[in-house]
């Protein structure tokens, strides 16, 4: 395999991410690789977990907004985001010296609007049922001189960052199988371009929630597609409207499948994580292993890693979902 020549992303050669792959890692937290012995068991196949809750700001997005923002010359920094990618550019801005506005949900989880604080960024709440987050952004661009629209995931630099992570994990071991959640296609791009960068052929399976399945019908249709609004799914990192474009270039061709995950297997995953790997997961961290849970026969016997994307969950969302059960 080799990188392929994107249209909508001219700048996304294989130099690019040479480079980034040469120079990210000296800012980012390597992946934490965990063979899980007892979900093999359970499960039937060789599973090893690549975990990124104890990446800077707890999740895979410190990846991509700091190979972003430390490419670009703008001071303001505007992004929308449900927490995750809004804790990062907040992070990354702290460090750069840059200051940003991170519009929100209000419905966003209260620890990632805390930590997106904490970290000197300033929130903007919108009530997505009567403004998007993405009109909002604009507005306030038209407002801010000096002004950069940080893009969570349809952005060249956002999937080579990304690609950091793929390029870990291929480079530690040899799976047959990669799982990776899909909301807007940052990660699971960049875990393709990593994977046709290393010149390997790891099947690629995308886990998405059944409510926000805009990239699922993507694939099956072979055209992109988009949810009327955002969905309600307790994976809230999934809650986007449509793949980016660039995200779509990648993946309609770079993804095997991608399993449609209900809500249930998603709290199920996160109370297994608990259970059996003493690890704290956030729902949309928890989407591959759901897939797993949900079509367990096509992973039997297979080598896989189960990418989880982040820890950043509620207290009381987590303890609700782990006693529920428990």
């Amino acid at each position: 395999m080799m990188l392929a020549s994107y249209i909508s992303a001219p700048e996304l050669t294989a130099a690019y991410v040479d480079e980034v792959w040469r120079t990210l890692p000296d800012f980012v937290r390597p992946t934490l690789l965990l063979p899980a012995s007892r979900l093999t068991t359970i499960l039937g196949c060789e599973l090893t977990i690549a975990s990124e809750t104890l990446q800077h700001t707890g999740s895979f997005k410190f990846r991509a907004a700091y190979n972003l923002l430390s490419q670009v010359p703008h001071t303001q920094i505007m992004t929308a985001s449900s927490g995750n990618f809004g804790q990062a550019v907040a992070y990354a801005c702290q460090l750069l010296n840059k200051s940003c506005t991170v519009v929100m949900p209000d419905t966003s989880a209260q620890v990632k609007v805390a930590a997106v604080q904490a970290f000197g960024g300033t929130v903007d709440l919108v009530d997505v049922r009567k403004v998007s987050r993405t009109e909002r952004v604009k507005q306030l661009l038209e407002k801010t001189e000096d002004g950069f629209w940080a893009q969570a995931y349809d952005d060249y630099r956002v999937v080579t960052g990304n690609s950091t992570l793929g390029y870990e994990i291929f480079s530690a071991d040899r799976f047959d199988t990669l799982v990776v959640p899909i909301g807007g296609g940052g990660l699971s791009a960049g875990t393709v371009v990593a994977r046709d960068h290393m010149g390997l052929s790891t099947e690629i399976i995308g886990a998405e929630p059944i409510p926000g399945n805009d990239a699922a019908r993507s694939l099956r249709s072979k055209t992109l597609l988009s949810n009327e609004m955002e969905a309600a799914t307790i994976a809230d990192g999934a809650r986007t409207l449509s793949l980016g474009q660039i995200n779509w270039d990648i993946l309609r061709s770079g993804l095997a499948d991608i399993v449609e995950v209900p809500d249930t297997a998603t709290l199920e995953a996160l109370r297994q994580y608990f259970l059996y790997c003493n690890l704290k997961v956030e729902p949309t961290g928890a989407l591959a292993l759901g897939a797993i849970l949900t079509q367990p026969e096509r992973f039997k016997g297979k080598r896989v890693c189960c990418i989880v994307s982040g820890g950043n969950v509620d207290p009381a969302v987590y303890a609700q979902a782990l006693t529920n059960s428990l």
